[in-house]
């Protein structure tokens, strides 16, 4: 690992936030480098995307394939940074050290789980995650699906699953009906989100949507068969042969906190300008706080901007501030219910990696006292399920990440 890849600006992440980014710099006279994790670029809204595709997505990828000064390395993830804004990238070819002028962070954001008696059981998946798994081939034609949890994300889904094929028997999102109109409301004032939401209630068409609604309990011998639903204080059981369960996003911090940037509210913190509280580091997108691909992408822009030092075009404050509103209605129509947050069992499995239970966690008192006693965060995924779940259920915060980042092949160390 003795070469050291060298860039203008670094973009960690390629969904709509990094490539704005990426572009915009580009655009501007930068060498710019687009690491992400995933095998091609577009990030998780827009996975499996191509340049022919049409809409905004193809538009933006095709942009990218004919931009000179853009490289993307794809299917690298962060192992660990060191002084001086150098990344240590996992890539197929071993370990890479990238140093960049300016580092601009768009690592997106990850679902939140919730634990409830039998999540654990195969077929209840990410609600995010079975919509990935179909786009990458899995077939559900004909089969049951229930979606479930919280959050824009669950109708989107639903769309998609539905268009694979697949039989959804409803989408049980744990908001109250207020909170639904409210948001629909506000979004109908929006430019281009009413015309989105028409098209996805279009195709949901004849799927009901329960608002107020929330799984307790999923059951099964070998792989969920059934789930049980309550709504105003009633209790349904649907069969079915999957579960996607999504109770929101969470921003995906982990790079950022080993960069040492300001995070508050499990957010990174920015100024107007999309920078850290970290000298040459910019951070857009979902990293910076829940909002959705729209304010992603003009977050972008502003932070490819800065980081090659040009000021952000007139009238950004205004489209800043009416990001940042849609953002907080966001987060207020869908917080999580108190009676989600009591669905788990004593002996309800919290940490899947380590197999730690509820009844464990909650007698400690906060994330490092667990890890020492229990294990909780430190298998395969080091923390990324469990931790938002501990900080829901415990309030539990947990420190700067450790390097490496994820589990890293000994003969890559030794290289």
């Amino acid at each position: 690992m003795s070469e050291v890849l060298r860039t203008d600006v670094l973009v960690i992440g390629a969904g709509p936030a990094g490539l704005s980014a990426a572009l915009t710099a580009a655009r501007a006279g930068a060498a710019v480098l687009v690491a992400d994790a995933l095998p091609s670029a577009g990030g998780q809204i827009w996975r499996g995307a191509t340049a022919q595709s049409p809409g905004e997505a193809g538009a933006v990828l095709k942009a990218l394939a004919t931009e000179p000064r853009v490289e993307v390395l794809a299917g690298a993830s962060v192992r660990w940074t060191e002084p001086d804004r150098t990344v240590v990238l996992s890539t197929s070819q071993g370990l890479r050290r990238v140093k960049a002028g300016a580092i601009i962070l768009a690592t997106g954001a990850t679902e939140r789980y919730m634990p409830f008696p039998g999540w654990t059981l195969p077929g209840v998946v990410g609600a995010g995650g079975l919509q990935a798994l179909t786009k990458s081939g899995l077939d559900v034609t004909g089969q049951r699906v229930v979606v479930a949890g919280t959050g824009p994300l669950l109708l989107a889904v639903a769309q998609s699953l539905r268009q694979k094929g697949a039989r959804v028997l409803g989408v049980a999102e744990q908001a109250p009906w207020r909170s639904l109109v409210r948001m629909g409301a506000h979004a109908a004032t929006q430019p281009g989100k009413g015309v989105q939401a028409a098209r996805m209630m279009l195709g949901l068409l004849g799927v009901p949507v329960w608002p107020d609604t929330y799984p307790i309990h999923a059951t099964g011998t070998e792989r969920v068969e059934a789930v049980t639903l309550r709504r105003g204080g009633r209790d349904t059981t649907l069969p079915c042969d999957w579960l996607a369960v999504g109770f929101g996003l969470v921003p995906e911090v982990r790079v950022a906190r080993m960069l040492g940037c300001a995070v508050a509210g499990g957010a990174v913190q920015v100024d107007a300008s999309q920078r850290t509280s970290v000298t040459g580091v910019y951070a857009a997108g979902e990293v910076t706080g829940i909002g959705g691909a729209d304010q992603a992408r003009f977050e972008g822009l502003i932070a490819g901007l800065s980081a090659v030092g040009q000021s952000p075009p007139h009238g950004h404050a205004a489209e800043a501030a009416r990001h940042a509103a849609f953002a907080a209605l966001l987060d207020s129509a869908f917080a999580l219910r108190d009676e989600v947050r009591a669905l788990p069992a004593a002996d309800t499995v919290v940490c899947r990696c380590e197999d730690v239970t509820h009844g464990e966690l909650r007698r400690k008192a906060h994330w490092e006292e667990a890890k020492l006693h229990t294990r909780c965060g430190m298998g395969a995924c080091q923390g990324r399920t469990c931790a938002p779940i501990t900080a829901a259920l415990y309030g539990w915060s947990p420190p700067a990440p450790r390097p490496p980042l994820l589990p890293t092949p000994l003969e890559d160390l030794m290289s």
